[in-house]
């Protein structure tokens, strides 16, 4: 009975449906003349409707693919805003030279009043900060010499306002060195076109617990998105005002970014060094974290014992400034089990011999060669586990080399930097053992520009006979599948 009553209602059905797809026909034809009627009477050459409503039937398919992705960030994509003043620029000029290039990379250095002296090429355009002492609350302010500092964000937007391609502004100071090939490519995992604000925070717990916890230091340099600037200055004077009680300029514009409901973004290749003295073994155990910047050079001893300050940056930059950029202070662990010696190597900075086997959870613990930046905090000091010496005898202090120079072999498919020991950084060291690394005067390692350009992750190295007792070759490698170092 069933089956019979569809046989019956099949019929009707399929007439109801024809009868309704003819109405439907019908009413899409009249409705398309009344629109080009429309157009007509309005006088559209080609109406926006109808183009959007082709559009939107187009099938995605026909589109070319990746029309609307933006190129990846680069160097021109990047705008600097450097604090100074006249009376520092004299003694830190070289801090800024060392990184700058001109030409290519774009930004401002701001002054409290014009340079005395004739502007080098070399530096990036000075200008003058507006005057901040007729603000009414310069008289109120708890240290109203930061308000200038506060604002060099905003000027730096101002400046660069008609060019539409900045992507990120990025703020330090006149002693801070970037890397300015490994912050491009640290900006490029952002989208440039959301809020971001990316830097690091200080080494020292007492600085962070003075200060704040999720305050990027301006000394080590930061990163603002676009977007995120473009909302900051809207209202920047206003939030000065409204944070007149504080007295550090990072902290004021930390507050002002968490009043527009953004956060810091912590990157560990922002440096801003609150430490003192010997920096030596904080730069030899870095790991593997791209270096962004470093800050307060002028404040520490020379990172080459043999240098000044200002040589020991620009002979840094050797190696910071290759195309192996990336790779610099990266520490990578040998072994020689042999004679039961471990190798930390800091690409382009330093190489240790220890003579005993460390495993790597050990090595990134820097040797404490340093001191906090307050003489009088208490434990825990720092924001990382350390290392100190040994109470048992220098048996188990290092052999300590330096960064000598660095070459490209003739085919051009390595390159190979060479480490000299230090005599004047550690006192000759006792015979220990009867593998005494005593004699070897020099270090040479050799790392693939191809592994290097790969980024694949963990290094690994293999040391290399030589027929030199006092030159010692290792051969820089990307770890193997599973390969454990120890």
């Amino acid at each position: 009975m069933l089956s019979q009553r569809i046989m019956v209602l099949r019929p009707f059905t399929f007439n109801k449906t024809i009868s309704l797809s003819k109405s439907l026909v019908v009413f899409a034809i009249i409705f398309f003349v009344f629109l080009a009627s429309l157009s007509s009477i309005l006088n559209f050459d080609k109406s926006s409707f109808m183009y959007s409503l082709q559009n939107k039937w187009t099938t995605t398919s026909s589109k070319p693919s990746g029309t609307n992705i933006s190129p990846p960030t680069n160097i021109s994509h990047l705008v600097f805003g450097i604090s100074s003043s006249n009376r520092l620029w004299p003694l830190r000029k070289h801090y800024v030279e060392a990184w700058w290039r001109p030409n290519i990379t774009r930004g401002y250095i701001f002054f409290d009043k014009p340079p005395e002296s004739p502007w080098p090429s070399s530096s990036p355009i000075f200008k003058v900060s507006e005057d901040t002492t007729k603000f009414q609350v310069f008289s109120r302010h708890a240290n109203p010499s930061v308000i200038r500092i506060v604002r060099a964000i905003l000027e730096t937007y101002r400046a660069e306002d008609e060019s539409k391609n900045v992507r990120w502004y990025v703020i330090g100071d006149d002693d801070t060195i970037f890397f300015v090939d490994n912050l491009v490519n640290i900006l490029k995992r952002y989208d440039h076109t959301k809020y971001f604000y990316i830097g690091g925070i200080s080494e020292c717990t007492k600085s962070n617990f003075d200060f704040s916890f999720h305050m990027a230091y301006g000394g080590a340099g930061f990163a603002l998105s676009r977007p995120l600037v473009s909302a900051l200055v809207t209202n920047l004077d206003y939030c000065i005002e409204k944070y007149k009680g504080y007295g550090v300029s990072d902290l004021i514009l930390q507050a002002c970014m968490a009043d527009i409901g953004i956060s810091l973004t912590p990157h560990k290749g922002f440096h801003q060094i609150d430490l003192r003295g010997d920096i030596s073994g904080y730069l030899s155990s870095l790991g593997q974290s791209p270096l962004v910047t470093l800050h307060h050079l002028d404040l520490a001893l020379p990172i080459f014992p043999s240098m000044n300050r200002y040589e020991s940056v620009k002979h840094l930059m050797k190696a910071g400034n290759s195309s192996t950029q990336s790779w610099l202070l990266q520490q990578t662990i040998c072994y020689d089990n042999h004679k039961n010696w471990t190798y930390s190597i800091s690409w382009g900075y330093s190489v240790y011999i220890f003579e005993q086997i460390y495993p790597r959870s050990v090595l990134r613990n820097p040797l404490e060669t340093f001191r906090p930046w307050n003489g009088r905090s208490r434990p825990p000091l720092y924001m990382f586990n350390t290392r100190r010496f040994e109470p048992d005898g220098p048996c188990k202090d290092p052999h300590v080399f330096f960064f000598e120079s660095l070459n490209v072999t003739a085919g051009g498919e390595d390159i190979v930097t060479s480490y000299a020991k230090s005599p004047s950084h550690r006192q000759r060291l006792p015979n220990c053992s009867t593998n005494s690394a005593d004699h070897v005067s020099k270090i040479q390692v050799s790392s693939s520009l191809a592994s290097i350009e790969m980024d694949n992750g963990a290094q690994c190295c293999d040391l290399l006979k030589d027929r030199h007792r006092n030159i010692t070759t290792a051969k820089i490698r990307t770890c193997m599948e599973g390969e454990i170092v120890a």
